[in-house]
């Protein structure tokens, strides 16, 4: 196979399937309906390197705008990886950028690689925990109580970026379930638990405050009692952590935020949930 040439090429939506059920492979543990989301954030924003017409590596460039994009869903077959498959598909990625800021969720120890290939620079760590989902007393209220503008409005807070398509198909797939709270008529947290591969993800998770976070992170993990239950959290938070370790959850992963270009200015203190590793 070594002898036949690379090719990439854009995928469309039942290769993006593929790049899931890889990711599902990889341990990622990815959602049960990712694809939908993350192909509505940019349908021109996922790769598929192929020889001889056989899926060898995946990888996305998702642009949200005309200034940022974000990198994931790089995964090259294993077996293959001392061909060049990883480079080509990397190439593409950086093409499509162009001179946009972007990030990526980078596995600790590929940090060095990235670091010298991709002129990237490390923001912050993350670190993904594991627990289990207890009853809980249901009082807070549901997602689509809040008119889609302002739950859109409060997110733009913690992402770079506009998501709107993303963010709608993000909240209505099957299985997930939201929650908010609000201040009068002010959203000033919300969170969305979904059906993974194997238990359930918070993702996002912000709030104005430590309580809030504390309030939405039970209600939802309430809903999946007796579940696996994953948070990922900016491990400069410290009131995350800390909520994490509250509920006994355990750190099983960890990756590195990095940026080409300025790191965007987030209010990582209110981020007690990542939306993904894969879209950020």
């Amino acid at each position: 196979m070594s002898n036949n040439t690379i090719a990439v090429r854009r995928m469309n939506k039942d290769d993006l399937q593929l790049a899931v059920e890889w990711a599902r492979n990889e341990g990622w543990n990815p959602g049960l309906h990712d694809a939908d989301p993350f192909y509505a954030a940019d349908p021109n924003g996922f790769f598929i390197a192929e020889i001889n017409g056989e899926p060898v590596g995946t990888a996305s460039a998702v642009a949200y705008d005309d200034r940022y994009g974000f990198l994931g869903f790089y995964i090259v077959k294993e077996q293959l990886r001392h061909l060049g498959i990883g480079m080509k598909l990397c190439d593409a990625l950086l093409e499509y950028m162009g001179d946009r800021v972007y990030g990526l969720d980078g596995v600790v120890a590929m940090l060095d690689k990235y670091v010298q290939q991709m002129g990237v620079a490390i923001a912050h760590y993350n670190a993904r925990y594991e627990g289990a989902g207890r009853p809980a007393e249901a009082t807070l209220a549901d997602i689509s109580s809040v008119p889609f503008e302002e739950l859109e409005r409060y997110d733009r807070r913690f992402f770079p970026a506009p998501r709107t398509a993303f963010l709608q198909s993000w909240i209505s797939r099957p299985g997930s379930q939201g929650r908010v709270v609000t201040d009068g008529d002010r959203l000033v947290g919300y969170g969305l638990l979904r059906p993974c591969y194997r238990g359930f993800k918070i993702a996002p998770l912000f709030a104005d405050t430590p309580e809030i976070a504390d309030q939405l992170f039970r209600e939802l993990a309430g809903l999946a009692v007796d579940q696996p239950v994953f948070l990922d959290i900016p491990v400069c938070n410290q009131a995350a952590q800390e909520l994490a370790e509250r509920y006994q959850m355990q750190k099983v992963f960890e990756t590195a935020r990095v940026y080409r270009g300025p790191a965007p200015e987030l209010p990582l203190d209110q981020i007690y949930g990542i939306t993904s590793f894969e879209l950020g």
